[in-house]
């Protein structure tokens, strides 16, 4: 069994910021802070942080802004020192937080190309071997001789970029880098960070983007609330972490299973079942795997009435759904009043991620929807494919014309 490397390790990290909302308040923090007292006030921007990051891996943070994210990077490439816990660093780390900051705004580009790379432990005769390297990665053509202070706020990512890449680390933390400059320059820093990992480079990634989190990062750590509130591989993370993302974002449903039956009386949603699991509890089904659906639909003229079927995501996008008067299935009268109903969706084609399912009561005539019941569905497994469902397909070589 091979040994692995241990880059950096967090144990029961947090940090405290203080906080007054007076003069003499912060008088008082300051007075505490020199003679290394407890803070009277402060606000907990992370607590009780466990990590191990090993070389060769990649980590990406997600979580909603304010969550500790930038704070956690900064605490690992040693801006900030921690309030509690211990840091253990183990390799050279470089952090591109805020690209550009260090550059001086009355020197050229090319000035600020040297200054930078010399306090990075370059010499200027290793600057000037790489300096063409750079400009290239750069790519701001005559700008390069121009003051900092005339550049745009995207030149001087790029410039801030191109100076970090010269030097490759055995830890590389980013923080939002994907989020600015054009596509194409995106694109250029996506291929130098496959790259970078491909060469057995360790990489901390922070950024809103799932889309990147899943394709640069082997493994995601979410945080919330200052807090290490999930870790794993990074499609599980990013996965229920869009899913909490979308269930926080929509109005709040009705309570499942609750009869909406007005004066006269309406159609409703008696019971129901997926799996034999009711709702109020996650239905697990392993990707590719049957899903059954069946309950009773109450329906106040004791005639048959139709039963509407979906399957949503937790955001309500609709995936797919039918009625049983689509099929020509009716309704059998279980007793006076109530019409059962029993669905099957054998290897069932949805990619793993969390949905609903849904059961919607509508009059005979299926004019009308009355009542809706939700039931959590969480589908298991590993995919890379893009998407909520499996299409069937296949590669070949393209039919050349004649």
């Amino acid at each position: 069994m091979h040994n692995v490397e241990t880059l950096i390790t967090l144990s029961h990290v947090g940090k405290s910021y203080p906080t007054a909302r007076s003069a003499i308040g912060r008088l008082h923090t300051v007075a505490n802070l020199l003679v290394r007292k407890p803070l009277p006030h402060s606000f907990a921007a992370l607590s009780d942080i466990n990590l191990e990051v090993h070389r060769g891996e990649s980590l990406g943070l997600v979580g909603v802004n304010g969550a500790g994210k930038s704070t956690l990077l900064k605490i690992v490439a040693g801006v900030v020192r921690p309030s509690t816990g211990r840091v253990d660093i183990n390799g050279r780390i470089s952090a591109l937080l805020e690209l550009g900051a260090g550059f001086h705004p009355e020197y050229t580009g090319r000035q600020n190309v040297f200054l930078a790379t010399a306090l990075m432990g370059l010499s200027e005769p290793q600057t000037r071997e790489r300096l063409d390297e750079i400009l290239a990665f750069a790519d701001i053509g005559e700008h390069i001789d121009q003051p900092i202070k005339q550049y745009s706020s995207g030149m001087v990512v790029r410039l801030g970029f191109a100076v970090s890449t010269v030097v490759r680390p055995d830890v590389l933390i980013t923080d939002e880098v994907l989020a600015v400059g054009d596509e194409s320059f995106q694109r250029k820093c996506i291929r130098w960070m496959e790259d970078f990992l491909a060469g057995g480079g360790t990489l901390l990634l922070c950024s809103h983007s799932m889309f990147h989190i899943e394709k640069l990062c082997q493994k995601a750590a979410w945080i919330h609330a200052g807090r290490l509130h999930a870790y794993g591989a990074s499609k599980t993370v990013t996965r229920d972490y869009l899913a909490w993302h979308d269930a926080r974002s929509r109005p709040r449903p009705q309570a499942a299973g609750v009869r909406k039956q007005g004066a006269g009386g309406e159609c409703a949603v008696s019971t129901l079942t997926v799996n034999g699991v009711a709702p109020g509890e996650d239905v697990v089904v392993a990707a590719g795997q049957s899903l059954v659906a069946q309950g009773s639909i109450y329906c106040p003229e004791d005639r048959a009435p139709i039963v509407l079927i979906g399957i949503a995501t937790v955001g309500d996008a609709p995936i797919y759904g039918l009625s049983s008067d689509m099929d020509g299935y009716r309704l059998p009268r279980l007793r006076p009043r109530e019409f059962g109903f029993r669905i099957q969706f054998p290897e069932l084609a949805l990619l793993p991620g969390r949905y609903e399912v849904r059961a919607h009561a509508m009059d005979p005539e299926g004019y009308r929807v009355f009542d809706e019941v939700r039931c959590a569905l969480i589908i298991e497994g590993a995919s890379r494919e893009i998407g909520h469902c499996r299409l069937e397909h296949s590669w070949g070589d393209p039919v050349q014309s004649s």
